[in-house]
């Protein structure tokens, strides 16, 4: 093929790499430097500070990180929970059910997440299930996102899965419990946490349905981002979206590792 010869792997790297640098270095690179800035009235900012970073870890800024955190972790905890839990119970479903479900498990990520916020909105408006207004609406929503995420990661992980071992396990007497604790779920280890990480990195940059529903004391960080480069304070929310990433990078970093570790096992 001519890819793999030099010139035009060199061509190709040619090409790639300013625009890798243009599309997704330019902008970062941009974000990280406002974050710094004092003032930015040329090409580039001057008058450097890290006062915005110290506003960011004393502020309503750092109760919008912890939410943030708090809510990736709890909706993602539960849409592994029961994503992995229908993945598993649909495994041996016929082909024409399993597809109908599959489809039902797809609908939330195939349809713009502010009609997902608003369909929460006035479904939990009235009693006797009267959301609105308190941190659950929130962690609902998140779940709703990235719970077809998990269930397609843990179902592609399951077909990967090699049959025999769990034949073989069933033929010597282990009961469908033990299977599924010390078999399955062992072998599905590397699937589980990158679903998680998925999950994860999905409901820390989520916003089009958490903008709709969330309560006043319970502010996620592109929320604060979004009210903060809207009333003008650039500077402030360009160090809140660097601090994001950067946490959101750290956390797949951990949960990278430990999927490297459980694929080595």
């Amino acid at each position: 093929m001519l890819v793999w010869s030099k010139p035009w792997r060199i061509a190709t790297w040619a090409v790639a790499v300013p625009l890798f640098l243009i599309i997704y270095g330019l902008p970062i690179g941009v974000i990280v430097l406002a974050s710094f800035s004092g003032q930015w009235n040329d090409i580039l900012p001057s008058n450097m500070t890290l006062v915005h970073y110290s506003k960011a870890f004393r502020s309503d800024s750092f109760d919008a990180l912890k939410a943030s955190l708090l809510t990736g972790v709890i909706a993602s905890g539960a849409a592994l929970v029961c994503g992995t839990w229908a993945a598993l119970a649909l495994r041996n479903f016929k082909t024409m059910p399993k597809r109908v479900l599959d489809l039902l498990f797809f609908i939330p990520s195939a349809v713009p997440s502010v009609s997902v916020g608003l369909a929460l909105l006035v479904a939990f408006s009235q009693p006797p299930f009267l959301l609105n207004g308190t941190t659950w609406i929130v962690l609902i929503a998140h779940f709703v996102l990235i719970s077809a995420f998990t269930y397609g990661n843990v179902t592609a992980g399951l077909a990967r899965i090699p049959v025999d071992c769990e034949q073989v396990a069933e033929s010597l007497g282990a009961r469908p419990f033990y299977r599924l604790r010390r078999v399955t779920l062992p072998l599905l280890l590397p699937y589980l946490v990158a679903a998680f990480s998925l999950s994860f990195a999905l409901s820390m940059g989520e916003l089009g349905a958490t903008v709709m529903i969330y309560p006043p004391g319970w502010v996620t960080l592109p929320v604060r981002i979004f009210a903060l480069s809207d009333r003008g304070a650039i500077f402030d929310a360009a160090t809140m979206a660097t601090i994001l990433g950067v946490g959101t990078l750290i956390v797949l970093a951990i949960l990278s590792k430990v999927s490297n570790r459980a694929a080595v096992r």
